[in-house]
């Protein structure tokens, strides 16, 4: 999908479209006289209030992430065949609710993100045997029609959430021989978020690498995105990590505000509110990095929160999304830069990492660990 950016006052086909998208979603109300082509103040709201329920940034502007989230949005099963196809993969809320529909009924579908990729089609192919209707994996009229007749069969909380926590379990508490994927942002020429003598790029990879060390002293295996001088694209980047089959995906980037007065530590984890289902295991991590972090620092606390972008939706394994502090407030810019506070950070992360592989019983107070007491435990799981 090409770039786009809708913004107040924009006209048009693209404008109209979407302005059709948000009336039949019940987000929007125009009376006929209202021009149905021009985005206004209200168009606007509507856009905020369909980014706040999709988990997407909230800026009332549609950019190319929000127009595919309509897109998908204005979809329900029954109004399509789906089926797998070649790229581009057939997304959108009958996908999810399909994949929702089955993972209620025992077929591991795998995450519910609304793509029907090779394992939505084979958790179909799985659900047409089982029923009796043509196995060719295509969700058909009569396919949707055993889905509606059929009640939930996994009783005991939701299959997708239990099948995430009993991988994590089955791992066990050892951080050796554990898979983990660093994600530093930015990289090459695009040096992301610059000012107050901060380059988001080089403090991202350089808390990376400090975490690298730190990790592959305690024998994990860990794979970095990116190096010093390239610049992989979001889908390249998602595609990497999916390949390495890690058991966690952490992805670090700075953040900036037009006041400078704001700051703070943000995490974020997959989790949408449109389709009922989130990432236990990232919202578990994401929670431990956050309260790690900030009882190691003087950052502020800008919580956990549950967001549907590619990076968080698209990974196959649980993943957490970083943002180290805004290199546009000066007290955050500043303890940036210094080297030792970096060291904290990755100190943190390595911690959250444990706590989050150990029963409750073994588990200790946040803040309390430290890197030496796993060194002396040996972590021989």
């Amino acid at each position: 999908m090409e770039e786009v950016e809708l913004t107040l006052g924009a006209s048009g086909d693209l404008p109209a479209h979407v302005i059709n998208i948000l009336s039949r979603l019940c987000l929007l109300t125009r009376p006929s006289d209202i021009n149905p082509t021009i985005i206004d103040e209200e168009v606007v709201l509507a856009i905020r209030d369909f980014q706040q329920s999709r988990g997407l940034s909230v800026n009332g502007i549609v950019n190319s992430v929000t127009l595919r989230a309509l897109e998908e949005a204005r979809w329900k099963l029954g109004d399509r065949s789906l089926f797998l196809q070649v790229s581009p993969l057939m997304r959108g809320d009958d996908v999810a609710t399909l994949q929702g529909r089955l993972t209620e009924m025992g077929f591991d579908c795998g995450r519910v993100d609304g793509v029907y990729g090779l394992r939505t089609e084979n958790a179909v192919r799985e659900f047409q045997k089982s029923v009796g209707v043509s196995v060719d994996g295509r969700c058909g009229a009569a396919t949707i029609t055993a889905l509606m007749r059929l009640t939930r069969t996994v009783s005991g909380g939701a299959p997708v959430i239990l099948r995430e926590s009993a991988v994590q379990k089955n791992r066990g508490p050892s951080l050796a021989n554990k898979i983990i994927v660093l994600d530093p942002s930015c990289g090459g020429s695009d040096l992301g978020i610059t000012g107050r003598g901060c380059t988001e790029s080089e403090i991202v990879y350089d808390i990376a690498q400090r975490l690298e060390g730190r990790l592959l002293a305690l024998g994990v295996s860990v794979f970095l995105t990116r190096g010093l001088t390239n610049a992989p694209s979001e889908m390249e980047r998602i595609s990497f990590a999916n390949e390495t089959k890690a058991d966690l995906i952490l992805s670090f980037h700075a953040d900036t505000y037009s006041n400078e007065k704001a700051h703070g530590i943000s995490t974020y984890y997959y989790g949408s509110g449109a389709h009922g289902i989130h990432s236990v295991v990232g919202e578990r991590f994401a929670s431990l990095v956050q309260r790690e972090i900030c009882a190691r620092t003087d950052l502020q606390n800008c919580r956990t929160h549950a967001k549907t972008w590619d990076l968080l939706r698209l990974t196959k394994s649980p993943t957490v999304r970083i943002d180290v502090g805004y290199l546009s407030n000066p007290g955050d810019a500043s303890r940036l830069t210094r080297p030792d506070f970096r060291d904290v950070i990755a100190e943190a992360v390595v911690i959250a990492i444990q706590r989050l592989y150990l029963s409750s019983q073994d588990d200790a107070k946040t803040g309390t660990l430290k890197i030496a007491d796993l060194r002396k435990a040996g972590l021989r799981g």
